[in-house]
């Protein structure tokens, strides 16, 4: 069974802690009232600050199916709403013509029912007890698919020219998440409530270590967190996110190491960064430099 609906910011937050999700008033804020007034939620920023996991946690706080609309360049209606069971459809032809079936229209009626309707993640959505409708990565698709969104966004709803409309009872609870390769038009934008979510602050990234990756030792959290701040100063291609600092401890955690080093770090960068020119600016002396910094920031 849904549980209800938290009735305030406080119980929001607390609701994204019991997830292990740690979360600052304003996303909390952002949160609640998408859920109190039935209206997507649309969260940008960079990848690996964790867009995606509010949808999961959500779902697992409120009960509630997830539905996961995974975005990609080429995504169609076929894809992400429904497409026609054609396999089917034409057994079902064979099978009236050769009961003796001559009325076109009424086969056309049967062939185009519900029955031989496959329903992807966007009519899904529409069904059932209010899901948690994930629509992960928007800024993958291409722009005609913003276009189709706005039917569903603005009236739960789903136009399906064969048999007619989908609506859903109750609106599911929408998260769209978006890494920002490319703006997404203002029309998608105005039917949701926007929030940027940015990197966190260390004391805000230690109590996700503590969390997500409890097995590191309480110094070395200290000293990630304070190195991952450092590094994000950096001019990088791509700043590693919440997701590499929670991958880097708990990989330093299985090394048996209790504080960080600057032989480790260097064989370790990996973890963090994704990029050859960004591995090669930060290994050696730069690498050390940081962790001289990280050990005295951590240790204030």
């Amino acid at each position: 069974m849904p549980k209800p609906l938290p009735k305030s910011i406080d119980e929001t937050q607390a609701l994204l802690a019991k997830g292990e999700y740690v979360a600052d008033r304003s996303l909390a804020t952002s949160l609640f009232l998408s859920l109190a007034m039935q209206r997507p939620l649309f969260l940008e920023g960079e990848a690996g600050v964790g867009k995606t996991e509010i949808g999961k946690v959500v779902a697992q706080a409120l009960g509630r199916e997830l539905i996961r609309l995974q975005c990609y360049e080429g995504l169609d209606i076929s894809q992400a709403a429904y497409e026609w069971n054609y396999s089917a459809q034409m057994i079902e032809i064979r099978l009236a013509e050769a009961a003796g079936e001559k009325d076109k229209g009424r086969l056309g009626s049967q062939i185009y029912s519900e029955k031989f309707l496959v329903k992807r993640p966007l009519a899904r959505a529409l069904e059932g007890d209010s899901p948690v409708l994930l629509i992960d990565e928007l800024d993958r698709t291409d722009e005609p698919f913003e276009a189709y969104l706005l039917e569903v966004l603005s009236d739960w709803q789903i136009t399906i020219p064969e048999i007619g409309t989908l609506r859903a009872k109750e609106p599911p609870v929408v998260v769209i998440t978006s890494n920002r390769t490319r703006e997404i038009h203002d029309a998608v934008k105005r039917r949701c409530f926007y929030h940027w979510v940015d990197y966190p602050d260390a004391r805000r990234e230690l109590e996700i270590l503590r969390r997500k990756a409890p097995k590191a030792a309480e110094g070395l959290s200290r000293e990630v967190v304070a190195f991952v701040q450092q590094l994000r100063k950096v001019d990088l291609f791509k700043l590693p996110g919440v997701a590499e600092t929670i991958d880097w401890a708990s990989c330093l955690a299985a090394l048996d190491r209790v504080v960080l080093d600057p032989e480790t770090v260097n064989n370790t960068l990996g973890v963090l960064l994704k990029y050859r020119d960004d591995l090669e600016r930060i290994a050696g002396e730069e690498a050390e430099r940081l962790v001289a910094e990280a050990k005295t920031a951590a240790a204030a």
